[in-house]
């Protein structure tokens, strides 16, 4: 069974010259040795991400069920609702890291858009994230009309999955919900083989070996690896019963690689509908990086949005 298509084989010199190049820029912007204690290394990590960031002038601050929130409302009569959750390792980040994505995903769509800013670890650790987003959540069902989309890159994917479940479980209305936009996210905290460094290639990815570990020490404290599989807060874990479309998006040079082919698998296996998108060579966050793998798939993420808004 092939993973991507044969014409994605011309595209891969390409995509290991961008990784290269990202590697160059991020060593070039190093000033010194990162902390070991978790606090200095947060705290360097935090400044590293929000260097990225950048703020549209089309979006607006909002607090929503008390959680603060970008949001985008497009001109017309909105089609839906795209809730969107930031990556950053549960971490790191902020709305800001997709602010012109989400802007331009507004007009072109036709659709409000809500980035929830929700709490961050090791501050507020596990479940204070994930309640933020399951209140914005059950707000918009409440207040907005029309087929919901729920989605995210990264910790975006994990939380996007985790509030799918909670949305089945808890707010009984996963029939509002029309698509899951899952891109490179992690689904399970005990480390996949990709996660832990087994990847199939050598290519360097924006993310470490073995960084479970301190992810896990600042989000689920007090829980081992093993212990951190537990379903509610590992979602490759849970029962995926009834849950909506979903497309999966990664590279074979992430280290999430795993935890997208795994929760794929599953997501069907439960006699759901997915869709695996994979991209030879791609790193972490490829997508944001240009390349024409990125541009193929950001495509194939629109083409997936529009047919879930209906």
């Amino acid at each position: 069974m092939a993973l991507w298509p044969e014409e994605y084989e011309g595209l891969r010199d390409e995509a290991r010259q961008m990784a290269g190049a990202v590697l160059e820029f991020f060593a070039s912007g190093a000033t010194g040795d990162v902390p070991t204690d978790p606090a200095g290394r947060i705290h360097v990590m935090r400044e590293a991400l929000a260097a990225l960031e950048s703020k549209s002038r089309a979006g607006t601050d909002e607090v929503i069920a008390g959680v603060p929130c970008r949001v985008f409302r497009p001109a017309g009569e909105p089609r839906g609702t795209y809730l969107h959750f930031h990556g950053g390792a549960m971490l790191l980040g902020s709305p800001l890291l997709n602010d012109v994505a989400n802007a331009d995903l507004c007009t072109r769509l036709g659709v409000n858009v809500i980035s929830v800013d929700y709490r961050l670890a090791p501050e507020h650790p596990f479940p204070a994230g994930s309640d933020d987003c399951l209140a914005v959540a059950r707000w918009v069902f409440g207040n907005e009309e029309g087929p919901v989309v729920l989605g995210g890159e990264s910790a975006g994917g994990y939380y996007a999955a985790l509030t799918t479940l909670r949305i089945r479980d808890e707010l009984g209305t996963i029939d509002r919900v029309t698509g899951v936009n899952l891109v490179f996210g992690v689904y399970d905290l005990g480390g996949t083989p990709s996660n832990r460094g087994t990847r199939p290639t050598d290519i360097v990815d924006i993310l470490e070996d073995g960084m479970m570990g301190f992810l896990c020490e600042c989000f689920v404290p007090g829980r081992s690896l093993e212990e951190a599989r537990d379903p509610v807060c590992s979602p490759l874990y849970a029962d995926l019963t009834g849950l909506p479309p979903a497309l999966f998006t990664v590279g074979t040079a992430d280290h999430l690689l795993d935890d997208t082919l795994f929760m794929a698998a599953r997501w069907q296996a439960y006699e759901n509908e997915a869709e695996l998108a994979v991209y030879p060579d791609c790193i972490h966050a490829f997508n944001a990086i240009p390349t024409e793998l990125s541009k193929r798939a950001n495509e194939r993420i629109d083409e997936f949005l529009d047919r879930s808004f209906g």
